[in-house]
């Protein structure tokens, strides 16, 4: 007997206002050989869910299901999945497999591979009662973090993690966030934990009050001066057109990473005022393994404020509206699974 779950799955591509996800029901996954079956608890949003169902990432598959920030137990596994046993508390990322074979794999870089593949974008993600994913890609998760604060650890933590190592931030110096979301929020508090000085530029007045509540020791606009030369800068934001404005607000030998999977088009720069003396811009590229095992093992010692906004599995709709308006502050999280199934 098939069992039968419920999904959110991309429908139609286009504008939230339009409805491009419906919920729809689907059979429950079977774990292929590498692969667990997860039972999802709790799931977060990221700007990317909403970037795949408004089409500026064209989906892989038809009627895919998005939700890469999933927090479950394991019900199930493939003969070849031995990493884990039932019962097992897990969490599934955005890189869902790479090849381990190519020159990028072999040197530690598999965000790299050309052959990689991601969660709620090849296959299908967490905004379902159940998920499967290859065993060797899922997170053990620490015990002491409850599902809805984990859950953005999954993708807004670790991308922030790597944006703020590609930002290459000197010991104690200043850094500029631009744009105060679901892993900005995050990634400032490791930087203020390291010693830095923050910085943020930010268009929601509720973001600005967060991250001054948090330690930032200046927030304005987001095409505001900060009052100091900055060391490094991360772009956070999708906006192309922050970008000459993060440059203008470093100082010599400063680095700019960008952070997100897409972004507007940038304007031109000027060499000489926005990048001579040395300064540098970095893209980020997903994640490894080792950035979330490095970010995980980093939660469990900083005392980590995620500030989340939780929605009921039957409002991912709303909750992608609010995202796409701007209207969470931190990060959303889907709460509160059905299960029909595996009961």
């Amino acid at each position: 007997m098939v069992e039968i779950m419920r999904a959110w799955a991309v429908e139609r591509p286009g504008p939230v206002a339009e409805g491009p996800l419906v919920l729809d029901t689907r059979a429950v996954p079977v774990p292929a050989d590498d692969e667990i079956l997860v039972r999802v608890d709790a799931c977060g949003l990221c700007r990317t869910d909403l970037h795949l169902a408004e089409g500026d990432l064209t989906p892989k598959a038809p009627g895919v299901v998005p939700g890469h920030q999933v927090v479950g137990r394991v019900v199930g596994s493939g003969p070849g999945a031995t990493r884990f046993g039932e019962g097992d508390r897990v969490g599934i990322a955005w890189l869902r497999r790479t090849c381990g074979a190519c020159r990028w794999c072999r040197r530690g870089a598999e965000n790299l591979c050309p052959d990689s593949e991601y969660t709620g974008w090849d296959a299908d993600g967490g905004f379902a009662e159940y998920a499967a994913v290859p065993a060797a890609y899922a997170y053990r998760l620490p015990d002491a973090i409850d599902d809805v604060r984990v859950a953005p650890l999954l993708c807004a933590g670790i991308i922030g993690y790597r944006a703020l190592r590609r930002a290459e931030l000197p010991p104690g110096g200043r850094l500029g966030i631009l744009g105060f979301g679901s892993s900005a929020h995050i990634t400032a508090q490791i930087a203020l934990a390291q010693g830095a000085e923050v910085h943020v530029m930010t268009r929601g007045e509720g973001a600005r009050a967060l991250a001054l509540s948090l330690g930032a020791a200046w927030a304005g606009g987001p095409r505001d001066t900060p009052p100091v030369a900055l060391d490094s800068a991360i772009v956070f934001a999708p906006a192309g057109d922050l970008v000459p404005i993060a440059l203008r607000a470093l100082g010599r030998g400063g680095t700019l990473a960008l952070a997100g999977i897409h972004m507007s088009e940038i304007p031109a720069i000027d060499y000489d005022r926005e990048l001579f003396l040395e300064r540098g811009v970095r893209s980020v590229t997903a994640n490894t393994r080792a950035d979330g095992e490095e970010l995980l093992a980093l939660a469990t010692r900083l005392p980590l404020a995620v500030h989340t906004s939780t929605y009921d599995f039957d409002d991912v709709d709303r909750a992608l509206g609010d995202l796409a308006g701007d209207r969470v502050t931190g990060s959303a999280v889907i709460a509160g699974f059905p299960h029909s199934a595996h009961e």
